[in-house]
């Protein structure tokens, strides 16, 4: 029962951390503007992001526009474009093998293989969580390292933006989720040696054990 309940627990929590990673991914608030020193001209906010760059007016208006080239893109960018992919193809990856080798299922059944098939996809979400975190903190800490940089004009310095806080959580849920998984099932394994049980004795018309059973 308690296994059971981890399982649900840990299921909600990787489910939950793969769809703030594709949130995440999707969202252009990666970078935002940082108004420092002589630039506080706040009528437009820019945002930058893994696949389009927005500015967005003091009026509310929006504008968007995709990136043109991937190849005259940074690599923090590009490599931030292909493991947070991966990663949200993991997450889905791992939730059908934790569906497919839970006690609720059908899908599998010896428990012993559902067990395995839940602690791998454990696994997989784990690998999912550092697969985004990866280019989370590489991401973070260039803005950090530029916006500390003398040579950078202000106006061309960013901050963190929303993206990155939302991606943090979800690799947070999905590590948390993966090692509760892979905790959840405990290795029950029968004895490799059968029990033998002795043939009961048989007893005679008069009451009395055969003597054969004790030649």
């Amino acid at each position: 029962m308690i296994s059971a309940c981890l399982e649900f627990l840990a299921l909600g929590l990787c489910a939950s951390g793969t769809l703030l990673v594709m949130v995440a991914c999707g969202l252009p608030m990666w970078k935002v503007s940082a108004f420092i020193e002589g630039n506080i001209v706040v009528a437009q906010n820019i945002w930058d992001g893994l696949w389009m760059s927005c500015v967005v007016q003091s009026t509310g208006q929006m504008q968007c526009k995709v990136h043109d080239s991937m190849l005259a893109l940074g690599t923090d960018i590009q490599t931030a474009r292909a493991l947070t992919v991966i990663s949200a193809v993991l997450g889905v990856l791992g939730l059908t093998f934790t569906i497919a080798g839970a006690q609720c299922t059908n899908c599998i059944k010896t428990e012993t293989t559902k067990a395995k098939v839940v602690n791998a996809g454990g696994v997989i979400y784990i690998i999912s969580g550092l697969f985004v975190l990866i280019p989370l903190c590489w991401m973070a800490n260039n803005i950090i390292s530029d916006f500390y940089n003398p040579q950078i004009m202000p106006a061309n310095k960013r901050e963190i933006g929303a993206a990155l806080y939302i991606g943090w959580a979800g690799a947070g849920l999905l590590l948390i989720g993966g090692t509760i998984l892979c905790c959840s099932c405990p290795q029950q394994f029968k004895s490799s040696y059968p029990i033998k049980y002795a043939p009961t004795k048989s007893v005679t018309q008069n009451g009395d054990y055969d003597k054969r059973n004790y030649v």
